[in-house]
Order: structure tokens, then sequence, then C-alpha cells
């Protein structure tokens, strides 16, 4: 029988300490790769964790082995209780951090200092305005670079999530880069990939290998490669003498579900074990009802497939059904 810290290691010997919690299927922007463009339908709030069965089913991961919890949603500072979230959360022997859109951080500066949460990620795809309000929707994109400006001046670890789209922000990739000269920041470049209502197809794709090809020709001989943090999802480097660095995550082209060690949680309470799977399981329901959930836990992470929830080939990758049998990016939560 397994121990209580081996009930998160899977049938491929992997751990897992990482959870992501989804606070919230909202959202204040409507980016195009990542919410179908006539939206979703809402999860009813009965239907979704309040904050105290949020923080006892985090705990129960933590007790289980987690060490690390990010908090990502829809946009998780839409979320109004998510003060309070914060502060139990920050109780926990984790190191908590967040994935956000930027455009509330402001908001929430001290708060997010009196948890202790000092790595902030923004999710930004453009460096132009008109071309930002394009893939968000919505004409946000001066209070974003605003609040990054803010985080940096209040000495946040800052990271940039990129989502590259191929004929759409590509040809920013320098522009992005430059941004790591002077600023301690982590550029982080995400191949786009597929999800119920996305409309994802390989053409939109710019896979790892092309974006460095681009950065090796603008700058030759001065990209540096970093020593990647175990179970880090990127491919870390730098430019010589640029303060900041970035990174390749390749989910699609070069995968790096050998060392996974990732579990998610949705709004609504149901775990999944993969961000590709469609396969999920309550928690919230059990919870209420007063059961263990700790073997369902454990079937969860037993279930768990070595690649992309099953999705191992090419071909695989390709197929829309295997996309639409999965939730929308913005209900499972980046």
């Amino acid at each position: 029988m397994k121990s209580s810290q081996d009930i998160l290691q899977d049938t491929f010997e992997r751990k897992h300490s990482y959870l992501r919690i989804s606070l919230t299927e909202k959202c204040n922007l409507r980016c195009t790769y990542c919410m179908p463009e006539a939206g979703i339908p809402l999860t009813p709030m009965r239907h979704l964790m309040n904050s105290e069965e949020l923080y006892t089913i985090a705990k129960t991961f933590v007790d289980l082995g987690v060490n690390k919890i990010r908090l990502t949603g829809g946009e998780p500072l839409v979320r109004k209780d998510f003060k309070d979230i914060l502060h139990q959360l920050s109780t926990l022997p984790v190191t908590l951090s967040i994935t956000t859109n930027g455009v509330l951080i402001d908001k929430y500066i001290k708060d997010l200092q009196q948890a202790n949460m000092q790595n902030i990620t923004i999710s930004l795809d453009s460096l132009k305005q008109e071309k930002f309000k394009q893939i968000t929707r919505r004409d946000e994109f001066q209070k974003v670079k605003e609040n990054i400006d803010l985080l940096l001046a209040y000495n946040f670890k800052v990271k940039i999530n990129v989502v590259l789209i191929k004929g759409f922000n590509d040809d920013e990739i320098i522009d992005f880069i430059n941004l790591t000269k002077n600023t301690p920041i982590n550029v982080r470049f995400i191949e786009f990939m597929p999800f119920d209502g996305n409309q994802w197809n390989r053409e939109k794709l710019v896979p790892h290998k092309q974006v460095l090809d681009i950065i090796y020709a603008t700058y030759p001989l001065q990209v540096n490669k970093l020593t990647d943090a175990p179970n880090d999802t990127s491919k870390n480097y730098t430019i010589t003498d640029f303060k900041g660095s970035f990174g390749l995550i390749s989910s699609i082209t070069n995968p790096f579900c050998d060392t996974c060690n990732r579990i998610r949680l949705t709004a609504d309470g149901k775990i999944k074990n993969c961000l590709f799977s469609g396969d999920e399981l309550s928690l919230l329901e059990p919870l209420r009802d007063g059961k263990n959930i700790v073997p369902i836990i454990k079937k969860a992470i037993a279930n768990k497939k070595f690649a992309r929830a099953g999705m191992d080939t090419p071909e695989k990758i390709d197929n829309p059904e295997l996309h639409t049998a999965n939730r929308s990016m913005i209900s499972i939560g980046g």
C-alpha cells in the first residue's frame, strides 16, 4: 500500500509536487486562443469551490506532498474573494505564485507582498497596442504595461508568457527578447496548443527550433543556454550582458512529459492529471458529501498517461476530435 508521500507518484514514477488551481472561469479579457469567440457557458456559482473548500482541497494536496501552488483562471484577480483565498493559502508551507493578465494587479500589490508571493507571471502576447487589442478583444495594453513596470519597481520576479501564433505575433520575437536587455524579466515563448474552440491547426504553430533560429540570427554567438530547474517546462537562455532571460515551452514539438510534476484543479473542483486530458474526477462533490477525497486523487494520478493524455503522435495532436474532448483553456486554468 502506498504511503501518503507516494500517492502523488504515478505509474511512470513521476512525483507530483506542483498544483495549479483555477480560481474562476471568468476573465476580463477575451484572448482568442483561450476563449471561444462565442464565449463559454459559465458554471453556476453553487457548483464552484468556495474559499473554504478550495483551501481544504489544497491542504489535502499539501499534506500529500505538494510544495508549490500556482493560482490561475480565467483571470484569478476578478474573483471577489481573491484576498481571502490568498491569505488562507499563504498559511500553507508552499511556494505561492500566480498567472494573470496583469490588468488588475496594481490593486493587490500589498496583498501579494503580505502573502510572500514573489513570482508573478503575466500573459502578454503582443507589444503593439492594436495587436494586443485584436487578440484580447479589449483595449488594456497600456494598463498591463504600467503594471509590469510596477511589479518590477516592487522587486517581484516577473515572467511574461507569449503564446506564439504564426502570421500574428511571430514577427515580435526579437522585440520581446529586447525587453530582457535592461530588465530582469524572463520572457517565455509558448507554442500554440489545441483546445476546444480555439481553431488550432499546425499551420499556426511556431516551433521551438524556428524561434531559436530567429534569435541566433539576430544575436550570433551571444545566446547562452542556462541550467534549467528540475521539472522546468521551459528551456532557458540568456543573451550575453542582458539582465533578463528567455525560455521556450514546446508542448507540441518537444514535450517535457517525462519530468511532469503538475496537477490541475479546476474552479469547479475537478482534478485534471494533464492539461490535454478530457478526463476529470470531481473532488468537490465528495468533499461536500463528507467523503475522503484522497482515494480519488490517487486514482487520478494512477490514470495519468505518459504523454499529453495519450496524444503522443503528430496524427493524434492534429485530430480535432481529440481537442474537443477537452475543455477550452479558459475553463481549465492556464
